[in-house]
């Protein structure tokens, strides 16, 4: 069995991940920044952001923590675009792709356009995505379920889209992604799921919970 990838979804498009005793947090968003949620303040050993924009680019909600563990997974970072005019309107998009234990994960961001053929190459097959579904600032819903077929997504965790209690009003919400979407939708209870390469294929709908503690154990204090 390989290891397991710990996802936390933290609102918006900002999730924590742990792979083994290193953690990550990915698009901390400003506080009062995303209309309904909240950040609270996030101990990680590092921080990785797809832009600079209050929503996806407030590093200074995270406080990272010195560690003797070294970075356990492979990393490479795909441009983008923010918009369907090659970052003519909201600039770039980095796409996050992790590789760990032979699994693979991608942090789009705030994708703003379909995959390029040489994005595509880039990204080969990915185990594990975080995709925006909400359209108006990125992809749309369609989009979003064709990109899931593109690289062969097992895990699609969506992001960035509206609900009642939370969201930009622009932003659609789910039901469209889950209508294009095919195979299981799966609603979790509460914000985390733990991946493995023997994790069934699924969309993971993963809940909204405020955190008031950011969560402090196995992280190595030097």
């Amino acid at each position: 069995m390989s290891k397991p990838i710990t996802i936390t979804w933290l609102g918006h498009s900002c999730f924590r991940v742990r792979f083994g005793d290193f953690r990550v947090i990915l698009d901390p968003y400003k506080d009062g920044s995303v209309p309904g949620i909240k950040l609270a303040m996030q101990t990680a050993n590092d921080v990785y952001c797809s832009h600079n924009h209050n929503d996806h680019g407030w590093t200074e909600a995270v406080s990272c923590i010195p560690t003797e563990i070294s970075e356990p997974f492979h990393l490479e970072i795909i441009e983008a675009a923010h918009d369907d005019e090659g970052g003519a309107k909201r600039g770039k998009n980095l796409i996050h792709l992790f590789t760990y234990d032979d699994l693979s994960l991608a942090h789009f961001g705030d994708l703003g356009a379909p995959l390029t053929p040489e994005q595509r190459e880039a990204l080969g097959q990915v185990d594990v995505i975080m995709v925006p579904v909400g359209g108006h600032y990125t992809i749309n819903a369609q989009q979003a379920c064709e990109l899931a077929k593109q690289v062969g997504a097992r895990v699609v965790i969506p992001m960035h889209y509206r609900s009642e209690e939370f969201g930009f009003p622009v932003l659609d919400t789910l039901e469209p992604f889950l209508a294009c979407s095919t195979g299981e939708v799966k609603f979790y209870e509460g914000s985390q799921i733990e991946v493995t390469l023997e994790t069934p294929p699924h969309v993971a709908v993963l809940k909204y919970v405020e955190e008031t503690v950011p969560e402090l154990e196995d992280i190595e204090l030097i």
